[in-house]
């Protein structure tokens, strides 16, 4: 069989690619996955009662818009992550600057502070749970995510998985923030950063054997 007549045969009956397909489909999943985990957060964790005034607070904005960052950033991973021949070009830097941000933050509440003050920044309540509780949160948006991606052309798998991974646990940070009450930057720079990078790890783990075609 000549090289032109197996060209013909290998796309006889295929379609056209639909403009934006990878990025569409990645936003579905993402959306099912973030209802998934907004639902589970309210059936086992619940809104923090003082919402409301937590709300006039600066810090407790600071402290959405981190993860939120993060997202962002981790969708656009996601997106290329998801094609042939994966390339995050300068991504990482945007994925770092956040991180960054909040550990300066951090670094500049704990300057001047006596040690018992810092360990209950840096700890406060909730440092055993926290982390747990975003990667739990995370579960619906990882899964969802990589079912969207089985229906895409990854080639690196475990690349892929990790992105879908820490969009997973930025999306999980975010929910779990209405219902956290810590607003401290050392807390949110520990364990929040914590909490994210362990769907991101899970997400690395499982990509290579769930992605394959």
């Amino acid at each position: 069989m000549r090289t032109d007549e197996l060209v013909r045969l290998l796309a006889n009956g295929t379609d056209a690619v639909q403009p934006h397909a990878v990025r569409r489909r990645c936003t579905v999943a993402m959306i099912w996955g973030a209802s998934g985990a907004a639902l589970l957060m309210a059936l086992t964790l619940g809104v923090r009662p003082d919402i409301a005034a937590a709300a006039q607070l600066p810090m407790f904005w600071v402290k959405l818009a981190f993860p939120a960052a993060w997202a962002l950033a981790a969708m656009v991973a996601v997106a290329r992550a998801a094609r042939p021949g994966a390339r995050l070009g300068h991504l990482p830097w945007a994925l770092v600057l956040p991180v960054v941000a909040m550990g300066l933050l951090a670094a500049i509440t704990l300057s001047g502070t006596t040690p018992p003050v810092s360990m209950e920044l840096l700890f406060g309540d909730t440092w055993r749970s926290c982390p747990f509780s975003i990667a739990l949160l995370s579960i619906p948006v990882l899964g969802a995510l990589l079912w969207a991606m089985t229906g895409l052309a990854p080639t690196r798998l475990a690349l892929a998985g990790g992105c879908a991974g820490l969009l997973a646990g930025s999306i999980g940070a975010l929910i779990y923030a209405l219902h956290c009450t810590e607003m401290a930057a050392p807390f949110l720079a520990t364990w929040y950063v914590a909490g994210m990078l362990l769907p991101a790890a899970a997400g690395a783990l499982l990509g290579p054997r769930l992605l394959r075609w």
